[in-house]
């Protein structure tokens, strides 16, 4: 009977830092193969690469279409610009110019 009870004491003892020791466990093993653990960084590095190749891209779309819009200034066109614009949005010529179909 004391020998039941000293293993009764004994796994109730060892339930504490088991338990602690099973969490230690399961958050170790989520920081090497959870979706942001070690494991999956060379899958960011690699997206990461591509971002910036994209954004790289992005940035100079960005920046020829901020030189367009300041040619376009209101108090300020570039002539030669709103004659393009003229041109090929609103079907204007000038009476002394040929026009030349391209299909």
């Amino acid at each position: 009977m004391a020998q039941k009870e000293k293993i009764g004491s004994l796994i109730k003892a060892a339930l504490g830092p088991g338990f602690a020791l099973m969490t230690l466990l399961a958050i170790a093993g989520y920081a090497v193969l959870g979706p942001t653990g070690i494991l999956a960084w060379g899958e960011y590095n690699s997206s990461l690469q591509e971002r910036q190749t994209e954004l790289a891209a992005l940035e100079v779309e960005r920046d020829a279409l901020r030189n367009r819009v300041n040619l376009l200034d209101p108090n300020g066109a570039d002539p030669d610009l709103v004659g393009e614009l003229l041109r090929k949005d609103g079907n204007f010529v000038h009476p002394d110019e040929i026009i030349v179909p391209l299909k």
